[in-house]
This record gives structure tokens, C-alpha cells and sequence, in this order.
């Protein structure tokens, strides 16, 4: 890899380039794919990478003067220069990433030297991370992406980044050189699992390798300029007794949902967007049994089992020739071929709600899935209106009847308007009374008030009333935690 001006370039009067830097290179596999402006060719585009700006929302820097500021900036612009017109980045895309970074560094270093740039060993190191985060990374979002605390960042356009911190959403300082800057990024993170966003293919559903999901929207559909949001998951994972330590729920209401868990119940997690329904499935199959075989279908695999026999399926997108298209009901209906004893969808939302129905009414108990609904009765609605867009010509009280036979419980989430995530609802569906589906609630919410700071005062409650599953709970020894949240409502 050398650095300074590439073979064939004109000669001028402007100074001699910085000496040749002629690293081992490790022959490993790229941890980034940099395929951004052509899938068939290996490279990252240089056109749109200028020098990056210094983008710190959260630790300000100290004041300085304007000189020293204008110092900062030329440095960068000199160092950026010299590392775009000479580094090999296709050697650079085969490193793996601390290689590749530990060699931008080492590179800045000795341009650094070689300009004799009046530069502190920090911000040499600060000029050298912002390199190497737009180089290899995803460039000013990297320091958003490693922050705890950010459940979603939503990009609308190159000037405007907001990130979700404790159920709020606030604007931060991030701002991106430009637009192409901005699609550069979305185009790097997308082509990272194989797939592509341009002017032909305007939209696009993606996730990081941590499972966060992402979703780019660009030009022309976007008309502000590129938008991207980043649902980010937690590096600790959550589990039931966290929930609990937050307040989303009480511990006799944990014990219930651990034990629909591990009963093998149907369960339809409810909520809307934001509400916390993949948070609620990862911790239901946190209690499925080592034995049992899963397969889960997504649109951008973002469940997190911790199982040892799971299978993962996810949808395709169809192909520049508009082909080769798989939905996730294509996805459903294979998996039942493939003897799952539990289905596990991601996200309910066209026709694969009947083909879940079918799954759950044929031996696949303890399947779950999740649905965008503001109450257990509308999700219920829901999944008619789903059905109905399969044009099956299925009547409505035989859709009822599935549903009232398939799914027996529906757990409802909610993110509340002072930005917690509470459990609203815990309801079991226990039949039909002619053409109505009949429920049950089994643990409720109910907001008492307001206190000086805007937090709203609630109180999570049992019905005391016992579920119809209660002999299945029996059957695989959770009834004890059935009976605790029962007795609850008694005192």
C-alpha cells in the first residue's frame, strides 16, 4: 500500500508526495463488504470521500480559537488529500478491521511527519479514528451506533440525525458532507448483506451485523434527500427480570408470560411501532427447551434465540429484472416443510397471517408472532384484514374461528406518551359466542396519574381469573407461576 500521488498521475509544483508505506497486508476476508456504487466492482468510490468533519454531539470538545480551529481543518484536508489519492483500498477492504484501522492510523502518522503538520499525538489520533470511521465504518453514525442508550437514530436527509434516548426523541448535532455522502453510507451498510438501494430500487430493508434493523428510503422517493432509520438492539440483551427492574411490568406478570413461554402457548405479541414487540418475543424464546427445533421467518433477521437447533429464513427482495421475489409467505409455507416444532415470524403483516393460523392448528404449538395494534381486540381485527388480502374468499366467521382455535394469547405492548414501555395487556382468547371471538383479560394496566416530573403513575394488576391453559402449564411444571400471579390479585 503506498501513499502520495498513484502511477501515471501528471507531475506538477506542487510538493513531493509523503514516501511509499509498503504494509503486510493479512490476507483475511473483508469485515465490510465496501461494494457501494457497483456491485461488480470491489472497491469503495472515491469521488464522494473529502476530508470528514470533526461530529461529537455528546462529549463537546473545549473551546478554541479560530486559529487553531483552521489549523485542525487544513490538516485534515491535507491528510484526507494524500490518503485518497494513494491507498490501495481493495488491500485495505482484505484486512480485518483493527488491521485496517491500526494501518489508516499508521498511515496518518507518517503523512503527518512527512508534512511536518503541527498536530497533538490526540488529534492526530482523533483525525486518524474519523478517517478510518469513513473509510471502513459508517462514517459520523459510528459514534451514535457504539452509544448506549439509543433505541432508534432517524436520519432525514445529510443535516438532520435525531436518536431516541429514554423513550424521547432529541436532535443531535450529526450532520453528513452531503447527500451522495449519505447514500454512500446507506449503500455500504445495505450491500453488506447482499443487497442494493439506487434510483431503480429506491427502498430497502437491511440490519447490521449486530441484528439492528434498518430501513433506507432515498431520492427520488425521499425529497429532502436520503432518509435511514436504525432500530438499534442493546449489547446486553434484555431479558424478563430487566423488563421488570424498568417497570415495564411486575414480577407476578413475568412469572405468567415465562410460563406461556415454556408451555408451548400460540402467542401473538401486540404493539405498535416502537412499542417494544421484538424486546417481547426475544424474551419469550428465551424459555423455549434446548430440544425443540425452531424456525424463524423474517422480513431482516433481528430475533436473537439463544437455542442451539434454530433455523433463520429471511426474504429476498426481487432482482433487477423484477424477479426472484421470496415473501415471507413463501418463507411460512416452506418452513412447515422442514419440521419445525415451533414457527416463530417476525413481523405479521399480509397474507402469511393465515398460513401462521394453519401452522398453529397443525401440531406447531407454542409458534409466535408479532402484529401492529393498539389494543388485543384490534389485533385480533387485524389479522382478519391480513387474511383478507390473500383473497382467499375464506367467510368471516370461519377466519374467526381459526383465529379463536389458533392463537391463545396475545401480550400487549405499548410505549406510553412519558416514553416508557409498559405491558398493557395480557389476554387469553377463550372461544366464540356466535360470530365474536371471546377474551379474557389476565393482567392489566391501568395509569393512575401524573407525577411533578411528567412521569405518568401506573399500576400493573392481575384479574385473579384462571387461564385456559392452565392444564398445559401443569403439564410442563410452570402451573406454580400461573397460581403466584393468580393469588396476586387476593392478596
Amino acid at each position: 500500500m503506498s501513499f502520495g500521488r498513484k502511477s501515471g498521475a501528471p507531475s506538477s509544483s506542487s510538493p513531493p508526495p509523503p514516501p511509499s508505506i509498503n504494509p503486510t497486508a493479512p490476507q483475511a476476508a473483508p469485515a465490510l463488504s465496501p461494494s457501494v456504487t457497483a456491485h461488480e466492482k470491489n472497491e469503495i468510490p472515491l469521488d464522494h470521500l473529502e476530508a470528514p468533519q470533526v461530529e461529537d454531539n455528546h462529549t463537546p470538545a473545549p473551546e478554541v480559537d479560530s486559529m487553531t480551529a483552521l489549523r485542525l481543518q487544513r490538516a485534515r484536508n491535507r491528510i484526507w488529500s494524500d490518503l485518497r489519492d494513494g491507498i490501495d483500498l481493495k488491500a485495505l477492504a482484505r484486512m480485518e478491521g483493527k488491521a485496517a484501522r491500526d494501518e489508516v492510523q499508521t498511515a496518518v502518522e507518517e503523512i503527518a511527519r512527512f508534512r511536518n503538520l503541527d498536530l497533538t499525538p490526540a488529534e492526530l489520533a482523533q483525525i486518524a479514528k474519523e478517517c478510518g470511521d469513513d473509510m471502513l465504518g459508517y462514517g459520523p453514525l459510528e459514534n451514535l451506533l457504539s452509544e448506549d442508550g439509543i433505541a432508534d437514530i432517524m436520519i432525514n436527509g445529510p443535516d438532520t440525525v435525531y436518536v431516541e434516548r429514554k423513550g424521547k426523541i432529541q436532535k443531535t448535532d450529526i450532520k453528513f458532507r452531503d447527500n451522495q455522502h449519505l447514500v454512500t453510507i446507506c449503500q455500504r451498510i445495505v450491500g453488506a448483506i447482499g443487497r442494493r438501494v439506487d434510483e431503480a430500487s429506491p427502498i430497502c430493508d437491511a440490519r447490521l451485523p449486530d441484528g439492528s434493523r434498518v430501513n433506507v428510503i432515498i431520492p427520488p422517493l425521499s425529497v429532502d434527500g436520503a432518509c435511514m432509520t436504525i432500530r438499534k438492539f442493546t449489547k446486553e440483551k434484555l431479558t424478563l427480570e430487566k423488563l421488570v427492574g424498568f417497570g415495564s411490568m411486575t414480577p407476578s406478570c413475568a412469572k405468567l408470560i415465562m410460563a406461556i413461554g415454556r408451555a408451548r402457548v400460540n402467542v401473538l405479541v401486540s404493539g405498535g411501532t416502537g412499542s417494544g414487540k421484538t424486546t417481547m418475543l426475544n424474551c419469550l424464546t428465551r424459555y423455549i427447551e434446548n430440544g425443540e427445533r425452531v424456525i424463524t421467518c423474517e422480513d431482516a433477521c433481528e430475533l436473537q434465540l439463544q437455542q442451539p437447533h434454530v433455523v433463520r429464513l429471511e426474504t429476498r427482495p426481487a432482482n433487477l429484472e423484477g424477479v426472484g421475489e421470496v415473501t415471507m409467505r413463501d418463507l411460512v409455507r416452506n418452513c412447515l416443510r422442514m419440521r419445525p416444532e415451533r414457527i416463530i415470524v417476525g413481523e405479521v403483516r399480509g397474507p402469511e397471517a393465515f398460513d401462521l393460523l394453519q401452522a398453529m392448528n397443525t401440531g406447531h404449538d407454542g409458534s409466535m408472532g408479532t402484529v401492529h395494534a393498539n389494543n388485543p381486540r384490534e389485533a385480533i381485527s387485524r389479522m382478519e384484514n391480513m387474511i383478507a388480502m390473500g383473497n382467499l374468499n375464506i367467510p368471516t366467521t370461519a377466519v374467526r374461528e381459526q383465529i379463536a382455535s389458533a392463537i391463545n394469547v396475545i401480550i400487549q405492548v405499548q410505549r406510553l406518551r412519558d416514553g416508557s414501555r409498559k405491558v398493557t395487556h395480557v389476554s387469553e382468547i377463550t372461544g366464540m359466542e356466535g360470530e365474536v371471538v371471546t377474551m379474557q383479560d389476565l393482567f392489566v394496566l391501568d395509569i393512575v396519574g401524573e407525577d411533578e416530573h411528567g412521569k405518568l403513575i401506573t399500576k400493573q394488576r392481575s384479574t385473579g381469573l384462571r387461564p385456559k391453559f392452565f392444564d398445559k402449564a401443569r403439564a410442563f411444571g410452570v402451573e406454580k407461576y400461573v397460581l403466584d400471579a393468580m393469588e396476586e390479585a387476593y392478596g
